[in-house]
């Protein structure tokens, strides 16, 4: 079962030149954990494109498939 989205507050997100809705560090250090998704302002350190782990050290989603 997926975990309710967060209520947004002021400054848990902007809208880009493409118009879309871009969350914040804030935001994602509010939620608590990495989705792995490679988000613009990750501050777990994941990003799709490398084989970067998130900073907190957790794997259980990386080692699964």
């Amino acid at each position: 079962m997926k975990p309710k989205p967060l209520p947004l507050e002021p400054g848990d997100f902007y809208f880009n030149e493409q118009g879309l809705m871009v969350f914040t560090q804030q935001y994602h250090l509010r939620r608590g954990y990495c989705c792995q998704s490679g988000c613009k302002h990750c501050p777990y350190g994941f990003t799709k494109k490398g084989n970067s782990a998130p900073a907190d050290g957790s794997k259980k989603d990386a080692e699964a498939g």
